[in-house]
């Protein structure tokens, strides 16, 4: 059975309804380009503020006043839910940070690659260093792992792009440690653009890269199976946080970074572990750090097969919110990182395909786009960037060069690495920024 569109009054929008086009262009609102469903009568107002009428899926057989709440789209499909999880909705009032910190971006994209050559290859050889002691099961030295995260925090307040894509780009044997740098360079970037002052910041990083220290305790099979355990497997799981805490106990760490290796698994209704906490009862560097580990969690699982694009990723948080993660946490964290972030690969309308590597949060939907192919999905001899925001600017809606879609990593080859990132403007190259 297909679906449909059918338009209405947004003050008459339904519990249950699928909002799938909006009276206006949908950067200008803070709802998710893929659409979104209705789940409360809060939901309505808030479309209703931006939006006079929309237009909702409804499935092709049916009478349009009989919305099937089963018809989801591919990209809104779920994670297998935790045991024991829960989907009553919390609301809150709005986070408010204290004092936030404009950064000014005060280096160049290309500037900043080349300065966090060594700060990549000191944070990966640090964090292994860690993993390695908590292994053998001797207490680590953090010094050299905590210079890192300071480093990697300076990094992004002068620009937030670059180490980014770096880490996004970057390829590693050991899953535990491609989720905690990643982990931790998304969550610099939200805490940079929601002005957290530069030690929590530091404070952030270094949570980040330890918070799933405690796993290395865990059995092979949990954690290769972690999105389908059976409750007593889950139990065991959830161990990992306590254990994390008694490997880091005699550290030195700050309260700060603790409380962010502690907390990091609760969630916003009350459904989380190991304490049950819920809503302001989290710590607010434990918040963020949840919410970025389970996005980075969903476009980067450690069975690949399982992987969502950005897009569907960002769907799948803003249908959660006020359930597993705070509602204008995840505004913020889309409006941050954009639909497609940098390092997302996509197609663009005329059929070319390329990667991201960078956005505007005032133009989420036209981001700068480093072109591999063709049109024909041919690979080029030298990519080419396309600022499609300044490519369209004299062009007419019909004649637009719009993003299609986000394609899974690893689509047809593509790869960025063998390209030169900024284009025929440098003769650099990441693979040389490597060191490869």
């Amino acid at each position: 059975m297909g679906v449909s569109q059918k338009k209405v009054a947004a003050h008459s929008l339904q519990v249950g309804m699928f909002v799938s086009d909006l009276d206006r262009p949908w950067h200008q609102t803070p709802f998710p380009i893929q659409g979104f469903r209705i789940r409360s009568d809060d939901d309505v107002k808030s479309v209703a503020s931006y939006c006079s009428w929309v237009m909702i899926d409804v499935p092709e057989k049916r009478s349009a006043d009989v919305f099937d709440q089963g018809s989801v789209p591919i990209f809104q499909r779920r994670r297998p839910a935790s045991p024991g999880g829960s989907q009553e909705v919390v609301q809150l009032p709005p986070i408010q940070i204290k004092s936030p910190v404009a950064y000014p971006e005060t280096a160049a994209f290309r500037k900043e690659l080349r300065a966090s050559e060594k700060l990549v290859q000191a944070t990966d050889e640090a964090l292994r260093q860690v993993l390695d002691r908590v292994r053998a099961g001797e207490i680590p030295d953090l010094r050299s792992l905590a210079s890192a995260a300071q480093s990697m925090a300076t990094s992004v307040t002068r620009n937030p792009d670059a180490l980014l894509w770096l880490s996004r780009m970057q390829h590693y044997d050991d899953y535990l440690h491609q989720h905690g740098v990643n982990t931790a360079v998304w969550g610099l970037v939200f805490g940079r653009f929601l002005g957290l002052e530069k030690g929590l910041l530091n404070h952030l990083a270094l949570g980040c890269l330890l918070a799933q220290v405690g796993k290395v305790d865990l059995p092979a099979t949990l954690l290769r199976d972690e999105d389908s355990l059976s409750s007593q497997e889950f139990t065991e799981y959830k161990s990992y946080v306590v254990r994390g805490l008694e490997r880091l106990q005699d550290t030195g760490l700050s309260r700060a970074v603790t409380s962010i290796i502690q907390f990091h698994r609760e969630r916003h209704n009350g459904s989380g572990f190991p304490e049950g906490l819920r809503g302001d009862r989290i710590p607010l560097l434990a918040k963020i750090a949840g919410l970025m580990e389970y996005y980075e969690s969903l476009i980067s699982p450690r069975d690949s097969a399982r992987a969502q694009t950005p897009a569907q990723a960002v769907a799948y948080l803003y249908e959660t919110r006020n359930i597993e993660f705070q509602e204008d946490l995840v505004e913020k964290f889309i409006q941050a990182i954009g639909i497609y972030p940098i390092g997302t690969l996509v197609e663009l309308s005329d059929g070319q395909r390329g990667v991201v590597v960078s956005h505007s949060p005032e133009r989420r939907l036209l981001p700068k786009v480093m072109v591999m192919t063709n049109q024909e999905h041919q690979s080029l001899k030298q990519a080419k960037i396309i600022n499609l925001a300044r490519h369209n600017a004299e062009l007419s809606a019909e004649s637009s060069l719009l993003v299609k879609g986000c394609l899974p990593r690893g689509t047809d080859g593509l790869d960025p690495g063998r390209f030169d990132v900024t284009g025929a403007e440098s003769r650099w190259r990441f693979g040389k920024l490597l060191g490869g």
